[in-house]
């Protein structure tokens, strides 16, 4: 992965790391929500809940538009997408070691060598 790359995949899973900002991300990938109709859901503070969907929108996880005075915030599929892409990739290293390690134990026991000696 490039510099860029890297730079994005720490952004996406720094935004996502926060429950209240994967609960924010689960609500507005159903639908489109006012910033304060969010922060109705949650016991803490409006500023905070701005925050958190600043956070998600830094890492354009979410966008938000205007609609006279409301904020409002819909997330965005194509960036959630791309985070389960990088979590894909990165599963298929984790497999190739486990499949190699699989080869190695098949080829100890079929030559009879044994790993304590």
């Amino acid at each position: 992965m490039s510099e860029t790359d890297e730079d994005r995949a720490d952004a996406l899973f720094h935004a996502l790391a926060d429950r209240t900002r994967r609960d924010i991300m689960r609500r507005v990938l159903a639908g489109e929500h006012s910033v304060s109709a969010l922060a109705a859901k949650y016991d803490m503070s409006f500023a905070a809940v701005q925050k958190h969907v600043a956070i998600l929108e830094k890492a354009k996880l979410l966008t938000k538009r205007r609609n006279g005075r409301e904020q409002l915030a819909s997330g965005d599929v194509s960036s959630v997408r791309s985070v389960a892409s990088m979590l894909s990739e990165l599963e298929q290293v984790w497999r190739g070691r486990i499949a190699r390690i699989d080869e190695l134990i098949a080829f100890d026991t079929t030559t009879g060598t044994d790993q304590e000696d």
